[in-house]
């Protein structure tokens, strides 16, 4: 999540629960009648409605508070529905910052003039990477973008079960499909497995597309430059066939949420997920157990180069009337002390400033780190890589598609070629 984000779309699956949720995400700013002026009161949209980091950001933006003279008011919005939304969001009365994706999700909003140029707070900045950069900077060459943290994909499962089992890490694709037939005859779901929300599964056919056929292609089929119909997507497709058996059955009726929790009560053995995921679903207790391996060789001409890590951070409204307070907050969030604060409440991301510190990371974090800066191409998450409306009205259906009946990949690739054509002949 990656999402994904997600993570992640504009309407995953363009519906619109936007009449009570988007009452309370476009609220009017409010007036300090002490003074009769204008409140210096930032408004921020968040998704963060898990409890976990909802509770670290609150800790972030009180410090903020403490250190600044201004006031910050959360507008805390259910995480798949703020994605559902967020094209109506922001065509309407946006709050002063919100929450969002690196990359091309960014640059969606920034061609349609949704989002104000921080260019000048880039020139500011240190301790970003040159691809952070880039991740944060719109096609026309300015940045948009304040990146905060970001979380790897990889293949999650608890250490406990594996030494029970005398489960080996598998490293290969081959290795991976017979783990998975021994863990079924062993009676589990090898793969923990929801897709209610549409866009979890997403980070399963990006690593099998990875894998199979290399960053590149991926990246090129993402954005609306190969065929859906080439071999190379349908063997894609067939390589999932294979281990469907082996999923929880039921997945478009399942939310991650309640897939993360099978694996924590061992019901499950395998599932691929962000690294925020299945910590959020596991006890203090258990999180110790929880551990994760990169997703394995299919091709070896492409190994295990690629990773998915999906970037989060922070957007500046062009409608904000406060651009320049939004702007001191942004400057804030940008410094090592911001990310810091908020990773101490929540051990599930990774920080992206290269200062701060990881004397708080736990072992899964420093793992994540190396996941990470170990990888020589890095993804952002299908419905980050792609158009936001090729995601939600496209790929989500046809994934879920995929799941309930995977036997017909002929013409479900025909479908999906046929309908990416004309929203990527659409201006």
């Amino acid at each position: 999540m990656a999402q994904s984000s997600s993570e992640h779309r504009i309407s995953r699956r363009a519906l619109l629960r936007g009449t009570a949720v988007g009452a309370g995400a476009v609220a009017l700013p409010t007036l300090l009648t002490a003074c009769g002026g204008p409140s210096k009161e930032v408004k921020i949209g968040s998704n963060a409605s898990d409890a976990v980091p909802r509770k670290a950001f609150a800790e972030v933006f009180k410090a903020y508070e403490k250190k600044s003279d201004k006031k910050v008011k959360v507008n805390t919005v259910d995480h798949e529905s703020f994605q559902e939304n967020i094209n109506r969001y922001l065509k309407g009365t946006p709050d002063d910052v919100f929450m969002w994706f690196a990359g091309y999700r960014m640059q969606f909003f920034a061609q349609q003039g949704l989002l104000a140029d921080i260019s000048d707070l880039w020139d500011g900045f240190d301790g970003f990477s040159g691809a952070l950069k880039a991740q944060s900077t719109g096609k026309d060459g300015k940045q948009y973008f304040v990146p905060y943290y970001y979380y790897p994909w990889a293949v999650f499962y608890r250490k406990s079960l594996f030494e029970q089992r005398g489960y080996e890490i598998p490293k290969t694709f081959d290795e991976y499909r017979a783990l998975a037939k021994r863990m079924d005859k062993d009676g589990l779901d090898a793969f923990a497995f929801g897709d209610k929300d549409g866009w979890p599964a997403m980070g399963t056919f990006d690593y099998l597309n990875m894998r199979a056929n290399g960053y590149d292609f991926h990246i090129s089929l993402m954005a609306g430059e190969e065929s859906w119909t080439d071999r190379k997507v349908k063997h894609v497709f067939d390589l999932w066939r294979g281990l469907m058996p082996y999923h929880q059955k039921g997945a478009n009726g399942r939310t991650w949420q309640e897939a993360a929790q099978s694996l924590a009560q061992k019901k499950s053995g395998m599932a691929v997920f962000g690294l925020p995921h299945p910590g959020q679903q596991f006890s203090d207790a258990d999180r110790g157990d929880l551990d994760f391996f990169p997703f394995p060789e299919i091709d070896s001409a492409y190994g295990q180069d690629a990773v998915e890590a999906p970037i989060d951070g922070f957007l500046l409204s062009k409608k904000s009337k406060k651009q320049k307070e939004a702007k001191e907050l942004l400057k804030f969030l940008a410094t090592p002390a911001a990310e810091e604060k908020y990773l101490i409440r929540d051990p599930n991301n990774v920080a992206v400033h290269k200062d701060a510190s990881t004397d708080s990371y736990n072992a899964l974090q420093k793992k994540a780190a190396g996941l990470v800066s170990g990888a020589k191409q890095i993804s952002q998450f299908m419905d980050r890589d792609t158009r936001p409306d090729f995601a939600s009205q496209v790929m989500i259906r046809a994934i879920q598609q995929f799941i309930n009946d995977p036997d017909d990949i002929d013409g479900l690739t025909k479908d999906i070629e046929s309908q990416k054509k004309t929203i990527f002949a659409a201006s």
